[in-house]
């Protein structure tokens, strides 16, 4: 089954407002920054019409942390420029 075949049923107006919801969620998923960049992003999955639950598998810490340093050092090697935040990450939670 075709999971975007409900989009031949909407008309102009119902589809530009779905373009305008996808590029409002792909913006806020672009624009995450700090620490918000480490975790997954369920709202941005959300966005799908098809509702499942992720089947999500979590490293062992040590090549969970080896994946966190690649995607570090990826950001140092393609935006070497961008602004440092330099803060620890801490949202009440323990």
């Amino acid at each position: 089954m075709d999971p975007d075949r409900d989009l031949e049923e909407l008309t102009r107006d119902q589809l530009v407002a779905e373009v305008k919801r996808l590029r409002e969620g792909i913006r806020a998923h672009r624009d995450s920054t700090g620490h918000d960049l480490c975790w997954h992003h369920p709202n941005l999955w959300g966005l799908l019409p098809e509702r499942v639950t992720p089947d999500v598998a979590v490293p062992p810490w040590p090549k969970f942390l080896r994946g966190c340093l690649r995607y570090r050092e990826a950001l140092e090697r393609e935006l070497p420029n961008a602004p440092k935040a330099d803060f620890e990450y801490d949202k009440g939670e323990t």
